[in-house]
């Protein structure tokens, strides 16, 4: 090998040794799959009291004690997609020493909405759930907005890697929901389960590494079983 391509082959290695090479040194591909959150809505309690609810699955058979409290953890379980909020840059355009080729100079920042997809369980745990949030945010007979801290939670994501260790974490401040989507129903694919899509604002977000993501998310969870 002459010494322009070994130099061609430091400076743009192309090989794929190379790629399983850098690929090993940062410990292996991130997997779509592996995500944890941290979410409760805001009038959360440790009691789960559904008048309606509980008559039925008694009569069914099915009543548990266990779904008279709120666990933080269901929430979690029956996410089965949610992203990393995106954020961009807003600029203005303004000529290079006034007459120039425009530039762009950065003059602040939005952040991308979010959306997070639940498995709907047989007695509608999620749907009753972001039902009342909803309705938290716009009375529905008055017509009139809450107050902030009536209807915003902070939320907690998190990546994974292959051991279920928290490796990024992008914490939610004052978020809330807005737009519900609509629940099919149909006689095809009986073999197939419903899911609820959610679409979250927020405030602002904070990336953070997956120790301080970690007990921000616990923190957060924990303090909706006692308000």
């Amino acid at each position: 090998m002459s010494f322009l391509d070994k130099l061609k082959s430091t400076v743009s290695p192309t090989t794929i040794d190379d790629f399983k090479s850098t690929i090993g040194k940062h410990a292996g591909l991130a997997r779509t799959n592996r995500f944890l959150i941290y979410m409760r809505p805001p009038s959360q309690s440790i009691l789960n009291i559904d008048i309606q609810n509980i008559a039925i699955t008694a009569l069914s058979g099915d009543f548990k004690a266990s779904s008279l409290f709120n666990d933080p953890r269901d929430i979690a379980l029956l996410c089965n997609r949610c992203s990393l909020p995106g954020r961009q840059i807003q600029t203005l355009d303004n000529p290079h020493l006034g007459f120039k080729n425009s530039i762009k100079h950065p003059t602040g920042y939005f952040n991308e909405d979010i959306e997070f997809e639940f498995h709907l369980t047989n007695d509608y745990y999620m749907k009753k759930m972001f039902d009342k949030w909803m309705g938290l945010v716009i009375n529905q007979e008055t017509y009139c907005k809450n107050y902030d801290s009536v209807y915003t939670s902070d939320i907690t994501i998190q990546q994974l890697n292959q051991d279920n260790t928290p490796i990024y974490g992008v914490e939610l401040f004052n978020a809330f929901p807005i737009t519900m989507n609509a629940i099919e129903l149909s006689n095809e694919g009986g073999d197939s389960t419903q899911k609820l899509s959610i679409g979250f604002t927020y405030e602002d977000f904070k990336p953070s590494g997956g120790i301080s993501s970690t007990f921000g998310g616990i923190k957060n969870a924990i303090g909706g079983l006692f308000n």
